[in-house]
């Protein structure tokens, strides 16, 4: 899939036609991050960041106490994709993919939405637990052979690339893993 920023200066090519999985997350942090009634996350197999120069990243801790590296362009400030390093898949921002199928969302942290959940659509009242996520996404979780950073993203993000937001580390119980901030209701 095609995906790139709002003014053009970051754009990428997903590894697959597809995401593995879609999500649309009601939390008032997705909210906040996308100033929008939720925020969209298309999961795919991991992939080199794209090489872009206005292409940056500010970090923050999960509660699960990963880092979630949140990639945005510098020139308009569109959010793009959120990595954790030891894991295969990344998370696309679904507001910036081309031709992107809506129609099989699973809505999360719906107790929380502000717009109606379309009937009939998978939903749930907060974040799936491990046991409903299906068993390829379990396994994508899995560390690489070699655990540590995303194969070929150019590096840890360093305080140079990410800015002084890097040393706020306060956790919020009940976070979405996918927003890029904590804060589940």
């Amino acid at each position: 899939m095609e995906a790139r920023c709002q003014c053009g200066s970051v754009s990428f090519k997903t590894p697959l036609d597809k995401p593995l999985a879609l999500y649309i997350c009601h939390c008032a942090e997705c909210r906040r991050q996308t100033s929008s009634a939720f925020g969209t996350s298309a999961i795919f197999p991991r992939f080199p960041l794209p090489q872009a120069e206005l292409l940056s990243c500010y970090t923050r801790p999960t509660h699960t106490g990963h880092s979630l590296y949140c990639y945005f362009c510098r020139n308009c400030g569109t959010r793009l994709i959120h990595t954790t390093p030891g894991k295969n898949v990344v998370s696309v921002k679904g507001g910036c993919l081309e031709g992107l199928d809506w129609s099989r969302a699973i809505h999360i942290w719906t107790k929380s939405a502000m717009v109606p959940i379309p009937e009939g659509s998978e939903s749930f009242s907060e974040e799936p637990s491990e046991s409903e996520y299906c068993t390829s996404q379990e396994s994508l979780d899995q560390p690489p052979d070699a655990p540590g950073m995303l194969v070929g993203n150019g590096g840890w993000p360093t305080r140079e690339n990410i800015g002084e937001s890097a040393s706020d580390t306060s956790y919020v119980k009940g976070a979405c893993e996918l927003s890029g901030k904590l804060g589940g209701t």
